[in-house]
């Protein structure tokens, strides 16, 4: 987490509505031969205190799995900031790139589910997002084949993080003057085609009020 405190101000529940938004992101844990990290989705609880994700059984996270610490980070809408956008050099002198973000870090400790808990994860799991892509006729496993669903559930298992810290970082200028801020909001949101630099601008613009 970047260590500013001007960009770490949000709350744990805002924290957790934009993990519960994104859905995926990057599970980490350390190997016998060091760091692991695998890209996975997840379906975190309603109360925010554990995630429940699958893994391939050959994924190595699968085996270093066992009440291991682990931190899954979740990467929200993010976009380069030029410093032109500040204003005229002039005026706003001495102003160099970055990169305005959102970032959730999720700790806590990996533990294995039972066998029993996949299939009931995976139904929750897609439920969440065939609910998003309403009003199309949400996908479920009665669409395959009686024998493909087992099949497949065999080479995947189930694990829950079970969460003890929640950290967020929101970058969107705040260590500039409110005007700075405004213009630099004012020129992504004049981008094309960006629309993570939509995403930014609008944040930037709620922020500011």
């Amino acid at each position: 987490m970047h260590p500013n405190p001007a960009f770490r101000q949000n709350p744990a529940d805002q924290n957790l509505a934009l993990a519960r938004q994104v859905g995926f992101g990057v599970l980490t844990i350390n190997g016998p031969d060091g760091p692991l990290a695998s890209h996975i989705p997840f379906h975190l609880s309603p109360d925010g205190m554990s995630a429940d994700l699958h893994l391939a059984r050959s994924n190595p996270i699968a085996r270093a799995a066992g009440a291991n610490p682990a931190l899954l980070a979740v990467q929200g809408p993010q976009h380069y900031i030029s410093p032109d956008w500040y204003g005229p050099h002039d005026q706003v002198p001495d102003q160099v790139p970055t990169w305005n973000y959102i970032a959730v870090h999720l700790r806590g400790t990996l533990h294995p589910l039972p066998g029993d808990d996949l299939e009931p994860h995976l139904d929750a799991l897609t439920a969440e997002h065939e609910q998003r892509l309403l009003p199309k006729t949400p996908w479920t496993k009665a669409k395959m084949t009686p024998e493909a669903m087992p099949r497949m559930m065999r080479m995947i298992l189930p694990f829950r993080l079970r969460i003890t810290d929640v950290q967020g970082t929101w970058k969107l200028n705040q260590n500039k003057a409110p005007d700075i801020r405004a213009r630099a909001a004012a020129a992504l949101s004049a981008q094309t085609g960006l629309p993570q630099a939509h995403q930014i601008a609008k944040l930037m613009h709620r922020d500011l009020g």
